[in-house]
């Protein structure tokens, strides 16, 4: 990885995480601020992640600063993720694949985002079929890979304290 994007992932990202966790944040609950800031981060559906971060995390009183954070930093890869999902959702309903691309799909959101919403319902329903189906194993794999990396990271603050 360029040294530039980790410097800027470091100071960026993983500093303030690091900061929550030495203000007592708890490793679990950033884990799962964390992997629910990049599941809704990467939700198919352009301009809803930041308000469903806000509701889940106000919801079930998670760190809204950790959730937005982390689904902030999910914007390229959300529309990356976008025609991926789509295809996903179009395989579960077993319907033939639409023509779409990325390029097309800013050049109709060039035109007007209720002209692409239109244009592009089908396509946002079957993504966001794909995700609501992914989202929840997603959100638990997460959780369960990054707590013991936030466990170790709160000890060794705490004896760095010490």
């Amino acid at each position: 990885m360029n040294i530039l994007v980790r410097n800027w992932l470091r100071r960026r990202i993983l500093e303030p995480l690091l900061a929550l966790l030495r203000q007592g944040v708890s490793a679990e609950r950033l884990a799962l601020c964390v992997a629910i800031g990049v599941v809704v981060g990467n939700i198919p559906i352009l301009g809803i992640s930041t308000i469903l971060c806000a509701t889940i995390a106000l919801a079930f009183r998670l760190n809204l600063p950790a959730i937005q954070l982390v689904q902030a930093a999910m914007a390229p890869t959300q529309i990356l993720l976008i025609i991926p999902f789509v295809r996903l959702g179009e395989w579960i309903l077993r319907l033939p694949p639409q023509p779409l691309s990325i390029k097309e799909g800013l050049a109709l959101l060039a035109r007007g985002a209720g002209h692409a919403i239109v244009v592009l319902w089908d396509a946002i329903l079957h993504a966001g079929l794909a995700w609501i189906m992914v989202a929840p194993v997603a959100v638990y794999l997460l959780y369960k890979l990054l707590t013991p990396m936030f466990s170790r990271a709160a000890a060794q603050i705490i004896r760095t304290k010490v």
